[in-house]
């Protein structure tokens, strides 16, 4: 068991460092990623990294090709923000539901995920408050109680799950990310579900200054940039 637990943790280990070289352009599109150069590079066997390169195709980020390999896809950003706009509506639909359906101890889940948060902040702990971040988000899902929404969102999540690191690297980000969390957790508590999904779009949506922001934040790595109407 403890093996197979070092295992995954190695392979989610080097997937969220593979994703970072991606998304930075230290690995640009179109690049090959070959497996015996990637497990020198780390200093393992190929295994981890097959896995870890079939989690980056799951999500969108690479490209395996029948007895070619494994090649990092360009992903423009015109698609991230089609795909931040899809988001953004399937997580309004889950707090939507979530105000209405959440129980009693979920919302204090809610809240205490919450506290993480808060603490990861004031600690000045990017990676803590991500993976706060995402457990904030999942707990909003499972409260909707709509199994195949929560299922959608997830699998977005997942596609998405590098970019909203991005995201949070930007300045100032993560104090306006832990407020807007602090209304949408007052919106659902108070039961109000208009209010809460509206919360959790604007929460999600990239504009203004923020997709300005996330534009440079990931120049290095998409191929063209266009602006949002």
């Amino acid at each position: 068991m403890t093996e197979v637990l070092v295992h995954t943790r190695r392979a989610e280990t080097l997937r969220e460092v593979l994703e970072n070289d991606i998304v930075t352009g230290a690995y640009p599109a179109g690049t090959r990623l070959d497996e015996v150069m990637l497990a020198t590079r780390f200093n393992v066997s190929r295994t981890p990294i097959r896995e870890a390169l079939i989690e980056l195709s799951g999500a969108g980020l690479v490209e395996i090709r029948p007895r070619r390999g494994a090649f990092v896809r360009e992903i423009g950003i015109t698609r991230l923000i089609e795909m931040f706009e899809v988001m953004a509506d399937l997580e309004a639909m889950c707090g939507r539901l979530a105000a209405r359906r959440i129980r009693a101890e979920e919302l204090a889940e809610l809240e205490q995920i919450h506290e993480a948060c808060v603490h990861a902040k004031a600690e000045g702990d990017p990676d803590a408050y991500f993976r706060a971040n995402q457990a904030f988000h999942e707990a909003i899902y499972k409260a909707s109680h709509n199994s195949f929404l929560e299922e959608q969102a997830l699998l977005l999540q997942n596609r998405l799950k590098v970019y909203r690191r991005l995201q949070l690297r930007v300045p100032n980000r993560i104090s306006g990310s832990l407020s807007e969390h602090g209304q949408i957790v007052e919106a659902i508590k108070a039961g109000e579900p208009q209010r809460a999904a509206e919360a959790l779009r604007q929460h999600i949506l990239i504009q203004g200054e923020r997709f300005n922001d996330f534009v440079a934040s990931v120049a290095g790595h998409v191929k063209s940039v266009s602006s949002r109407s």
